[in-house]
């Protein structure tokens, strides 16, 4: 019976100091290597923004913070790998705009969205419309004239089928009533490249890739995609301003982490990227990827990918866009 007992009381310890463990493990956090997953491959604007604020974090958090590349399926890998990962703060996505399309896109995910919880907004990347400065159309207007006069319509160079800056340009041809064809390239450079030659009418994706040759006057910029005018291009204005309110869209980039994550280590890590993102050095690195530095809490990026994911689910059916 004392045996018993004693086995007993001890099982009983165990179970009242489980919760002290974990409450100790919350509080240490981090105490080891964190992982922050990038959907795409390195040396792009994604990765080069988390590294920035990989290394600030483990600055300030006093660990290690290591980027992992996890590109692929439209980010979807980086999505299922997070989503699938131990709940306890050192596996976390940098989640990107195709998160909130790849349902509408792909039908059945290989993980559920709600698998994660949103930590907080990292940053935009405004969407720029680009033309090549030899084209017969010098403002928003004359290339929705130039598109409407042409049986085919406009062709836009996008970095990808289902990009962001593809779907922008599929609410661009809804809005603005003109036929309109997207092209598809590897990236952002090739789309270029393409405008350059004067092989498609127009982009709206990224400007970082495109501001020498905007500089040096081979490309120019009709307007961004963006609710206000942005601190990278100031002088660009809004689509908006140019008769199509409904034009908004950037990429992003946020922080997210597998749901039943503890809320104190969701919260210690909020306020640590809310630091990096206030930090001067680190708005003028990210400003010169192309991005502009955002915060907030995770209710205000839970309410922001809810109503991206309505938004774009509606202009991907309209046109009847697929995913590959």
């Amino acid at each position: 019976m004392n045996v018993r007992r004693r086995t007993l009381l001890a099982g009983i310890a165990c179970f009242s100091a489980a919760p002290v463990f974990r409450a100790m493990a919350q509080s240490d956090w981090p105490s080891r290597v964190v992982r922050l997953v990038s959907p795409y491959g390195a040396g792009g604007a994604s990765d080069i923004s988390l590294r920035i604020l990989a290394e600030r974090l483990g600055h300030d958090l006093g660990q290690q913070f290591i980027v992992e590349n996890r590109p692929g399926a439209g980010t979807r890998l980086a999505n299922e790998f997070v989503a699938h990962a131990a709940p306890d703060g050192y596996t976390l996505l940098y989640a990107a705009a195709p998160f909130a399309t790849a349902e509408a896109l792909f039908g059945k995910l290989n993980y559920d969205p709600k698998d994660l919880q949103p930590v907080t907004m990292a940053a935009f990347a405004p969407l720029f419309l680009i033309v090549n400065t030899e084209a017969p159309f010098k403002n928003l207007q004359q290339l929705i004239a130039y598109g409407k006069s042409r049986a085919d319509g406009l062709t836009f160079a996008s970095p990808g089928a289902g990009s962001q800056p593809h779907l922008a340009a599929e609410l661009l041809f809804r809005d603005a009533g003109v036929k309109g064809l997207n092209i598809p390239f590897r990236g952002d450079a090739t789309a270029y490249t393409e405008l350059l030659a004067g092989r498609v009418d127009a982009t709206l994706t990224a400007i970082t890739t495109a501001l020498p040759y905007i500089q040096t006057g081979k490309l120019r910029v009709l307007g961004v995609a963006s609710a206000e005018r942005s601190a990278i291009y100031p002088q660009a204005p809004t689509l908006r301003e140019q008769g199509l309110p409904n034009v908004i869209a950037s990429g992003w980039y946020g922080f997210m982490a597998p749901a039943a994550t503890p809320k104190a280590i969701v919260d210690r890590l909020h306020d640590g990227i809310g630091r990096a993102l206030a930090d001067s050095e680190v708005r003028q690195k990210l400003l010169a990827q192309g991005l502009e530095p955002r915060g907030g809490t995770a209710a205000e990026f839970g309410t922001f990918i809810e109503d991206e994911t309505r938004k774009w689910s509606g202009v991907i059916r309209a046109a009847g866009l697929k995913g590959e």
